[in-house]
């Protein structure tokens, strides 16, 4: 009896070990499919290999390194094979002979960008709205981005439509739209008309944004900025209507009066935006390069003949003024507390870099140049926008990372 015991023991002993290593068996099984499971997906949209080594929050300061000259995978496209180009940033197309300002990739100091796919951004912008909103730097930074997308959408799938303040690019096959709203101030004021907005007196009403937001409010993707047209010491402040004779008008210095127009752009996004639908980001301000001297160049100079980039780390311009950042800061913390998320994409140490990168002189003129003013290149110089290929496709590198790491 105590054998037979002994045998049932020992065949129960060796049928557990083999029941357990089943278990184990299939266990490994399982992983083993998981890991073949997310490799398939990841392998679909590759972009995610290279954006999950930038975490913008604390790994990797995308917005800490340096221009590293690439002429053999920069330019990410060819200024005249982009429909979308823009007379005011085609600079080979108005005679710019050096070209190397198409040839420079940011480089993070701790971490790569991720190479710029832009059928994955299309994908991730299926039935959705990309919309910028702002002045003609952000308009600068649409260009690009129609440029980045655009040989990767067939002609006959494609649209353009102009309304008023809102130009709205669609990919068909996407149902995808990437638009461009003209709010140079974000609130309402009186330089809002698309064409006609070079106004001397410039006025602003503070409290009134409704009738520019009201464009944005189911957009997937928001991307602001503001800031060129409010390089003053002051600004007229109107609190009432254009239409009314009885409005009250007060001179607002600066930055005071910007921070009150981002308080009442804030106060909109918290009641109107849903958080958990829509990305926001605000571009940081883009730098101008008016005075050569600043970087150790001719007096009374600016951008015009320039064709290297600043190599001195941590140049800045006196036109960047650190307040309106700080403001930025300031109201995009206060949104946060609330729990409204608004990423602040710093392009302006990086651009400072680059002050061979502006039009200067080639670009289109939309009035014919005097005597004086051809006798004298930079006097008419623009040393503000960008030319195309070059900085504002790096901004998309940025907006493009984050886009997919949120």
């Amino acid at each position: 009896m105590a054998k037979k015991q002994q045998i049932a023991a020992a065949t129960w002993g060796v049928r557990s070990c083999f029941q357990s290593l089943v278990a184990l068996l299939v266990a490994l099984l399982f992983i083993a499919a998981v890991y073949l499971t997310q490799n398939i997906g990841q392998s679909a949209l590759a972009v995610h290999d290279t954006i999950t080594s930038t975490n913008p929050g604390d790994q990797c300061n995308m917005f800490s390194g340096k221009w590293v000259f690439d002429n053999e995978s920069y330019p990410l496209y060819k200024e005249q094979q982009c429909m979308f180009m823009s007379d005011q940033l085609a600079c080979e197309k108005f005679g710019r002979k050096d070209l190397s300002y198409q040839f420079w990739r940011w480089q993070p100091h701790q971490c790569d960008l991720p190479r710029f796919n832009a059928t994955a951004l299309l994908e991730k912008l299926r039935n959705k709205r990309l919309v910028f909103v702002g002045d003609s730097l952000n308009r600068g930074q649409w260009v690009s981005m129609m440029c980045l997308v655009d040989s990767s959408i067939s002609p006959s799938l494609k649209s353009m439509h102009h309304n008023g303040s809102l130009i709205t690019f669609k990919a068909l096959e996407y149902n995808a739209s990437i638009e461009f709203y003209w709010a140079p101030l974000l609130v309402e004021s009186n330089s809002d008309d698309p064409v006609n907005h070079r106004v001397p007196d410039r006025i602003v009403r503070v409290q009134a944004i409704e009738k520019h937001a009201r464009h944005w409010t189911d957009a997937d993707i928001l991307v602001f900025n503001s800031y060129l047209w409010w390089r003053r010491s002051q600004m007229k402040v109107l609190w009432g209507s254009f239409e009314s004779s009885d409005g009250i008008h007060k001179n607002v210095s600066m930055p005071r009066v910007y921070e009150m127009a981002l308080r009442t752009w804030s106060d909109w996004l918290e009641v109107n935006i849903n958080p958990n639908k829509t990305q926001m980001f605000f571009m940081s301000m883009s730098p101008t390069h008016q005075s050569s001297e600043e970087w150790g160049g001719a007096e009374n100079g600016n951008c015009y003949s320039e064709t290297e980039a600043i190599t001195i780390e941590g140049y800045w311009g006196r036109d960047s003024n650190p307040k309106f950042i700080e403001i930025v800061e300031s109201v995009l913390g206060d949104l946060r507390k609330r729990g409204v998320n608004v990423t602040m994409i710093n392009i302006t140490q990086l651009s400072e870099y680059r002050k061979e990168g502006h039009p200067s002189i080639y670009r289109k003129q939309w009035e014919p140049l005097t005597e004086e003013e051809i006798s004298n290149p930079s006097s008419y110089a623009d040393c503000i926008h960008w030319c195309l290929p070059g900085v504002p496709d790096a901004w998309n590198e940025l907006l493009y990372a984050y886009i997919f790491q949120l």
